[in-house]
């Protein structure tokens, strides 16, 4: 009996115990609390699908704006496009329709999508074909490539935009769903490679804004299916085939964007394998790097980089071209940038392969070159005799400029000069060649180094 008796005990407990959690989990996260009555999210779902008068001028103004931030690299201006565009109403509208198999939303959801994307793929076409800048800007390269990251903001993106407009209160999600999930940027970007023939660009943008019309309709779905909106009754064949083409949807994007997650990491670890190369190799050893770019989209991919004082031979770049593979780099070529003459020389050796020579002879190749190297230098004749007779320690003395970096969106130039000499130039006599310098090359700034 005493038994029978501590087993009831711990019954009671077990279920008072569990009851308990259960009651902290609803309290928590029940979506029912402050839900706001079907009848009027239906009203404002359906409301809110159309693309006819107002809501059309909205989004082509909408377009316009996002499209000239993508032109300018304007962060902020691509923002406000996206806070007033009206294209979540029928993806949103479509992820209802799925949910409670109604077709007739369905159809209309869609071919209101339909009309959005068209109108958007025209007015962002019209405006990059007429403007006169056409470069591709980061902002606009950052929609041109998408992964599964993209999939994950999409899908919890959307998610918090459904929980949001089934509540009484709507909140401040919306606008964050707005800029989070980002479906005005990829569209524009996609105009734009419409308007300059880059169909890559076009191919990886709309892509993009796809994985964002599918995810967010998916997580409509899901969230339609946990609240138990009502459902029209169908045939359970047409049923399978919701959930069929819902798990199509969901492998024809995830699919694609893990392989393009995997080139991104690839490409990362490519750049930081480079880093590495060139700060053990050269920076390391007081080399100062003036100019460096990796092509990482071409095979073998390759790794310019220019010096402000130090020259190396032939032997000496076939020898840090035979340590990459110690960081990684087996499969990249190392290229130095030094003088015309040998750049010229050094691209019909290496680079025979990978340019175009027909139509070119040397003297082109030359002069391309040396417009290129202009950036660097700076006119510096019978500086080294002067030097020397003001200087008597100075046994030489390079002058260039150099890139600073001082975060992601601040690139600029600065004159810089290195001497060399057995012993530091005293304090005053360092200062007296810098200010003799400026005064010599008619320059307002100047850096002033010793070669160690």
């Amino acid at each position: 009996m005493k038994r029978q008796a501590v087993r009831q005990q711990s019954t009671l407990l077990w279920l008072h115990h569990n009851y308990t959690f259960m009651n902290i989990w609803n309290s928590l996260f029940n979506l029912k609390r402050g839900e706001d009555e079907k009848e009027n999210v239906l009203a404002n779902i359906r409301a809110n699908i159309s693309f006819k008068g107002a809501n059309l001028w909205i989004l082509a103004c909408a377009i316009l704006i996002a499209s000239v931030g993508l032109n300018v690299n304007s962060t902020a201006v691509i923002i406000g496009a996206m806070l007033i565009s009206p294209l979540m109403g029928p993806i949103v509208g479509a992820g209802f329709a799925l949910g409670m198999f109604d077709f007739q939303l369905l159809k209309r959801s869609l071919l209101n999508l339909l009309i959005a994307t068209i109108a958007g793929l025209i007015v962002s076409a019209v405006y990059f074909f007429f403007t006169p800048f056409k470069d591709a800007q980061s902002e606009l390269l950052a929609r041109t490539a998408p992964n599964i990251y993209d999939v994950l903001i999409a899908f919890f993106g959307g998610l918090v935009g459904v929980i949001a407009v089934t509540r009484v209160d709507k909140g401040n999600p919306i606008p964050g769903v707005a800029i989070a999930t980002a479906l005005m940027p990829p569209l524009c970007t996609a105009g734009f490679g419409i308007a300059t023939g880059n169909w890559k660009y076009a191919a990886g943008a709309l892509f993009l804004y796809a994985i964002n019309c599918t995810f967010i309709c998916i997580a409509t779905y899901l969230i339609v299916k946990l609240l138990k909106y009502p459902s029209i009754k169908v045939e359970e064949k047409q049923e399978r085939r919701v959930h069929w083409l819902i798990s199509l949807l969901i492998v024809l994007m995830i699919a694609p964007s893990v392989y393009f997650a995997y080139t991104f990491y690839k490409e990362q670890q490519f750049r930081k394998n480079v880093r590495a190369f060139i700060s053990k190799e050269f920076e390391e050893k007081g080399n100062t790097v003036i100019y460096q770019k990796t092509n990482y989209s071409i095979n073998p991919k390759t790794i310019e980089l220019a010096f402000l004082a130090k020259k190396f031979t032939p032997d000496e770049i076939y020898e840090l071209n035979g340590r990459l593979p110690h960081y990684r780099l087996a499969d990249a070529r190392l290229i130095i940038r030094q003088d015309s003459t040998f750049l010229a020389q050094n691209l019909q050796k290496t680079e025979s392969g990978n340019e175009k020579q027909s139509g070119h002879n040397e003297q082109l190749v030359i002069s391309r070159l040396q417009k290129e190297l202009q950036a660097y230098q700076l006119n510096a004749t019978n500086l080294m005799p002067e030097a020397r007779a003001i200087f008597p320690a100075i046994s030489g003395i390079s002058i260039g400029k150099m890139q600073v970096l001082d975060n992601p969106d601040s690139l600029y130039m600065v004159p810089a000069a290195i001497y060399s000499s057995e012993k530091p130039l005293p304090g005053e006599e360092e200062k007296k060649l810098k200010s003799w310098l400026k005064a010599k090359l008619f320059l307002d700034t100047l850096t002033v180094y010793r070669k160690k």
